[in-house]
């Protein structure tokens, strides 16, 4: 089974998936690999590898070793650039930010790197990019036109942009550390059009399971979590927190 049939798998059975984002730049491979087994622990459904800035080359592939070392989850790269590539990684969300003004981060990163996935085998799974204001670290290095939080309609028509095109997912971002996550209303007006075959996912700005739960109950299929896991102190009972609220 592939990993987009798995995530998807889940959505059918259990109403939604929770993803831990881990960031390479943001600590050891080696306490990668810890949180990554508490976020198993804590019931979390894959882990995703990658981020915005200095998250590149051996860094991301000692990373992914270190995870797929400590525990049995899908590991899925979440690239910056092409340089955010790395052997070993089960899939990778191949992705698109469609509201950038700058063509590297819509098409050319991807024909950079789409040798590099064929190459090692890691699986492909399409998906738009659309980031959300605030848009933290993402926005500014995509350099994107940020969706206004009270323009649901902008973020529609990006959404339906991208499943005309053949995107199988679409990320709704707010950007990693974001003091307000993607609006429900959003959330829910996004949905509403792409359907259940879409998969919509959302991140950003996520800290807590009621919040989680608000957007799942929106329409989301996936949640994202990244910074939080970064904070506290004990990520099992956190992951734990999320998951129940996004599986209930």
């Amino acid at each position: 089974m592939s990993v987009e049939e798995r995530l998807n798998q889940i959505v059918e059975k259990e109403g939604a998936v929770h993803l831990t984002l881990i960031d390479p730049d943001s600590q050891s491979p080696e306490m990668a690999g810890k949180i990554a087994k508490e976020a198993y622990l804590g019931g979390t459904d894959a882990v995703m590898v990658g981020g915005s800035t200095g998250a590149t080359g051996s860094t991301v592939e000692q990373t992914v070793q270190a995870i797929k070392s400590a525990c049995d989850l899908p590991v899925i790269l979440f690239p910056g650039n092409a340089a955010g590539l790395a052997p070993g990684a089960d899939a990778v969300f191949f992705m698109s930010l469609l509201n950038s003004r700058d063509v590297n981060y819509i098409t050319t990163n991807q024909a950079i790197g789409a040798p590099i996935v064929y190459k090692h085998n890691i699986e492909p799974i399409s998906m738009a990019y659309i980031v959300i204001e605030p848009g933290g670290a993402a926005g500014w290095v995509g350099d994107a036109r940020l969706i206004p939080r009270n323009k649901p309609k902008l973020a529609v028509a990006y959404s339906l942009a991208a499943k005309y095109l053949g995107m199988h997912y679409i990320y709704l971002e707010a950007g990693s550390g974001a003091d307000k996550p993607v609006p429900v209303e959003m959330i829910r007006a996004v949905k509403k059009v792409v359907g259940k075959s879409t998969k919509v996912i959302v991140g950003g700005g996520i800290r807590d399971g009621n919040t989680a739960k608000e957007r799942v109950e929106a329409g989301a299929d996936m949640i994202v979590t990244g910074t939080i896991v970064e904070q506290v102190d004990d990520v099992r009972s956190k992951i734990e927190e999320l998951v129940k609220a996004v599986k209930s």
